[in-house]
C-alpha cells in the first residue's frame, strides 16, 4: 500500500492557485471590476466549497459569498485602495496550504502595508474546498 504524498509538482500546483486566488481578488477589489472578475475566482472553488471567518461571520456556503462579493460590489464598497496582497510565508501540505500574507493599501497616496494574516486553504481534485481566516 502506498500512501499519498506531497510531491513537488503537487505543491507547486497548489502554490500557483493560491497566488491566482489572491491576484484576482486584487482585481476584484478595485473600483473598475466586474461580476466576471468575481466569476474567475469562484471557477477556482469546488461545488461544496465553504469559507469561514469566525470573526466576520462565521462560516459561508459557496453562493453566501458569492451573493456579498456581488452586493459589495453593486454598492461601491471596493475602492480601489488594495494595491497587492502580498505573502509573507506559506507552508504547502498534501491538500492543504498555509499562508501569511497582508494587504499593500494605497491610502492617501502612500503605501502601507497591512499586519500579517493567516489564512488555510483546504483543496480537493486541486480546486479550493475550503478557506479558513484565523485573523
Amino acid at each position: 500500500m502506498h500512501s499519498q504524498e506531497a510531491t513537488k509538482a503537487h505543491k507547486d500546483s497548489l502554490d500557483a492557485v493560491v497566488k491566482k486566488y489572491y491576484e484576482l481578488n486584487v482585481k476584484i477589489f478595485q473600483s473598475n471590476s466586474t461580476p466576471k472578475d468575481i466569476d474567475n475566482v469562484f471557477e477556482l472553488f469546488t461545488e461544496d466549497f465553504t469559507y469561514v471567518h469566525p470573526k466576520y461571520g462565521g462560516t459561508y456556503t459557496r453562493q453566501k459569498l458569492y451573493d456579498g462579493y456581488i452586493k459589495n460590489q453593486k454598492s461601491g464598497r471596493y475602492l480601489g485602495t488594495i494595491e497587492d496582497i502580498e505573502i509573507i510565508n506559506e507552508i504547502i501540505g498534501l491538500n492543504a496550504v498555509v499562508t501569511q500574507k497582508r494587504f499593500v493599501e494605497n491610502k492617501d497616496g502612500e503605501i502601507k502595508k497591512g499586519k500579517p494574516e493567516m489564512t488555510l486553504f483546504e483543496f480537493k481534485n486541486g480546486k479550493i474546498s475550503r478557506i479558513f481566516e484565523y485573523w
